[in-house]
């Protein structure tokens, strides 16, 4: 496994950043919050982002895709973070197309993967139910009637779940909350009859949705994968949305980081700039390695993501685990370093620890994952 990114991942990494600094930068996220955007992104930049063949990243090229991969996706989500780009790339270009692409069927594919690779659909991935992620305990029922069935449960925490043309639900068609076996896949229509959405924006202005379903009928061409099957293709559409978020947080820590860096060598006390003590050298320092670290195991499971690892799921747990615990040191650093008028809006920093907090719990927090491991390993 190669630690060293390749010619032409290098040169979309420069393309998304450049991209990104003119025409999302952290001003237009502003821009977009104190708008009060019901949708919590901007149209024009998604079409933008379809036109240079981001959105369809992951799709195949016989769908209209690029076909880059998993490490292509996680430079563009690192971009994003850097700059707070919102946008709904984790749940369409990346779960979405995950889904579509390695367990639906022949006609799931033709149908949805252009729309995704064209930007013409926007898709969200249904799971949680509860506070807390825990994709073995989904108790939304879905109950055989006639050729399909009825799905009546309740779904939280749904990104892009309010603007999604389409929904992902995941619903047990048998057993008990908290058994993985008897889960099913549904594709279901957002405008779909019994089915309540409810927008939220959250702590870091991005939008989530709390979706209600009751007697929501769909067919049995709306099944992606096998019947009670769908836990483990479930598996594989986190991991891949797990190890694109802790490329998105690495952008985060990296970019409070690096404003902070040039903060305490402008700020000066005693005549002299901040930075010049040693006490923030080593905090610097310090976090400087950390960052790294969480850099490198990131590419790791972006890479055996790519790779349909069997144990491609470890090192996503590892990434999302040690880049949560990264990036929420890296802004609380930044705040603290900043002082007393880090904790305001006229600094940046503070936006970056909100998303740090929002993308650290999504699909598992440090804790879930760091849990996971340990007894994957009978600790």
């Amino acid at each position: 496994m190669s630690m060293m990114l390749n010619e032409d991942q290098e040169m979309l990494r420069e393309a998304a950043a450049g991209f990104l600094k003119e025409n999302a930068p952290v001003s237009a996220f502003r821009e977009m919050r104190d708008s009060n955007s019901t949708e919590g992104f901007s149209r024009d930049l998604w079409s933008e982002m379809a036109q240079m063949g981001w959105v369809g990243i992951l799709v195949p090229e016989e769908y209209g895709g690029s076909a880059f991969g998993m490490v292509g996706a996680g430079l563009i989500a690192e971009e994003m973070g850097k700059h707070l780009t919102t946008s709904p790339f984790l749940s369409t270009s990346v779960l979405a197309t995950t889904a579509f692409a390695k367990f639906g069927s022949e006609a799931q594919k033709q149908h949805h993967l252009p729309k995704i690779s064209s930007g013409e659909c926007l898709y969200a991935l249904a799971v949680d139910e509860g506070a807390k992620h825990a994709p073995a305990k989904i108790n939304l029922k879905a109950e055989r009637s006639g050729n399909g069935f009825k799905l009546s449960g309740q779904k939280t925490f749904v990104a892009n779940g309010h603007v999604a043309d389409h929904v992902i639900v995941a619903a047990r068609t048998s057993g008990e909350a908290g058994d993985e076996n008897g889960i099913t896949l549904f594709l279901m229509d957002a405008n779909s009859m019994g089915l309540d959405k409810t927008a939220s924006s959250m702590v870091d202005n991005s939008s989530s949705a709390r979706l209600r379903l009751s007697d929501v009928e769909v067919n049995a061409d709306a099944i992606i994968g096998e019947i009670d099957g769908g836990f483990e293709p479930l598996e594989t559409i986190l991991n891949a949305g797990r190890a694109c978020l802790a490329a998105e947080l690495t952008g985060c820590a990296d970019q409070a980081f690096n404003t902070t860096v040039a903060y305490i060598n402008e700020r000066k006390q005693f005549g002299v700039p901040v930075g010049s003590f040693q006490a923030l050298q080593h905090r610097a320092a310090h976090l400087h390695t950390e960052i790294e670290m969480a850099k490198a195991v990131t590419l790791a499971a972006l890479q055996s993501v790519d790779g349909e690892d069997e144990h491609a799921w470890r090192l996503t747990a590892l990434a999302k685990a040690k880049v949560g615990q990264v990036a929420l040191l890296a802004a609380q650093e930044g705040v603290q370093m900043h002082g007393g008028m880090g904790m305001t809006d006229a600094f940046d920093i503070g936006l970056y620890l909100k998303r740090v907090r929002v993308a650290g719990e999504m699909f598992g927090d440090a804790s879930w994952h760091a849990n996971r491991i340990a007894e994957a390993l009978s600790f």
